[in-house]
């Protein structure tokens, strides 16, 4: 009979072979390689604890790992998608048993440097194929996405990662890189994006008689352009125009006269051509028909007034649905209804866009750009305009479009804006309550 201490050697052994898919052999060393250029592979050491049901000690390595991303060149706004590839895993099947295919969900982070720091959080299907006793852990591959908040140059390094086997039983096996960070694997230059466009006009008055000259003001021109200011019957360019020079500070002042009668706004814009990039949005303006009155008879009149483009919203805080500690599912929840009423009756549309600071809880940060929503727009019956969703994705920091109406010859209504959210929140954020703020911007 052998002794209780050869007893619990075959048990700790028997447990190693029934979890050899966490019970992690790793080759020996974990010299580091020298710095990495651009998408390359890279060495790093890495420690590893295996599960402590399979009764093995920590284990120190070497992991071989690329990172790559679906754009080399962003600008600040943009979203970027990283893929973390562990090419050899500092492990191996330390048993003779055969382990099935799909057992393995491996989740991991990569190191945010440069002009942008942070981890972007990557996670991979639960994909693999059989490993053979003995045999290397197959190579596996993780994705994420974060957004660029700032330019320059942005460096990418391997990170920690952890190996999730569903294989008799629901087990983890976490190796960290033993000096962060890991070599640089991959490198992106991010480009700042142009200014806002801030070129505005406004008019001395609202409408006049054909041939009348109206006055305006403007400003956020380039210093020195030459400025075209011009008639619009909706969409279309009327022949009622005139140029200024913008003054060093960028504003411009003048008259034009106007005579088209189908006139429904006046737009100043540098260039060849107005364009939302380099132009103003359209000021309204009516012309009105002063032909004269035949005799025997009586023109009436009357005034409709215009109005503001104002936004109200239905609530101001949002309780997102809570998440397990671990479990790396997004929390959701709907955005408060927010009702858009135009009453300016002229040809300008407008947008509605939010924007996210990051969630801030005990000890953590979860960053903004984990923040995206689906957004719905509807118009009132009778409305002019028809209101556009925005585009489902990140809402982050930078900021994204939640809906809109376009230009138009006669444009206002009122629309109810909607929208899905969902925060990606890391699998093992503390414990706690995060709180964010999302602005709503009308313009």
């Amino acid at each position: 009979m052998g002794s209780p201490r050869s007893a619990r050697s075959t048990r700790r052994r028997r447990w190693a072979s029934l979890l050899g898919a966490t019970a992690l052999a790793v080759t020996a060393g974990g010299a580091l390689a020298c710095p990495a250029s651009a998408a390359t592979n890279v060495d790093f050491a890495t420690h590893c604890i295996p599960p402590a049901i399979a009764g093995l000690p920590p284990i120190d390595g070497t992991t071989t790992a690329k990172v790559t991303v679906d754009n080399t060149s962003p600008e600040v706004g943009d979203t970027v998608t990283v893929t973390y590839t562990v090419v050899t895993a500092a492990a191996s099947n330390p048993t003779a048993i055969d382990l099935p295919a799909d057992i393995m969900t491996p989740t991991g982070v990569v190191a945010l440097g440069g002009a942008q720091t942070g981890n972007v959080t990557v996670a991979g299907p639960r994909e693999n194929d059989p490993v053979p006793g003995y045999g290397a852990f197959p190579s596996f591959s993780m994705t994420g996405t974060f957004t660029v908040t700032s330019p320059g140059q942005i460096t990418l390094s391997p990170g920690d990662y952890n190996i999730h086997t569903s294989y008799i039983l629901e087990l983890d096996t976490v190796c960290t890189v033993t000096n962060p960070p890991a070599p640089v694997s991959e490198t992106i230059t991010a480009a700042d994006n142009p200014p806002a466009n801030t070129r505005n006009l406004a008019l001395g008055s609202a409408s006049g008689g054909p041939g009348d000259p109206v006055t305006f003001t403007g400003g956020g021109f380039t210093a020195g352009a030459t400025v075209t200011v011009a008639g619009r019957s909706g969409s279309d360019e009327t022949a009622d125009k005139t140029t200024v020079t913008a003054s060093s500070s960028g504003n411009i002042s003048g008259s034009l006269v106007v005579s088209d009668l189908t006139t429904t706004g006046i737009v100043a814009y540098e260039g060849s051509a107005w364009s939302s990039n380099l132009g103003s949005s359209p000021a309204a303006y009516v012309v009105i028909d002063d032909t004269p009155i035949p005799e025997g008879s009586q023109k009436l009149t009357t005034t409709v007034q215009a109005g503001d483009l104002s936004m109200e919203q239905s609530g101001d805080s949002v309780a997102m649905k809570p998440v397990d500690f671990g479990s790396g599912d997004p929390s959701t929840g709907d955005l408060n209804a927010v009702t858009v009423k135009d009453y300016r009756g002229g040809p300008a549309g407008w947008s509605l866009t939010g924007k996210v600071t990051d969630f801030s809880g005990p000890g953590a940060t979860i960053d903004a750009g984990k923040l995206s929503w689906t957004p719905t727009c509807t118009t009132k019956a009778d409305s002019p305009s028809t209101c556009q969703a925005g585009s489902a994705g990140v809402v982050g920091s930078a900021g994204a479009t939640l809906a809109s109406a376009p230009d138009g010859t006669l444009t206002g209504g009122e629309f109810t804006a909607k929208a899905g959210l969902s925060l990606d929140v890391p699998a093992f954020t503390p414990p706690g309550s995060y709180a964010g703020v999302l602005t709503l911007t009308l313009t």
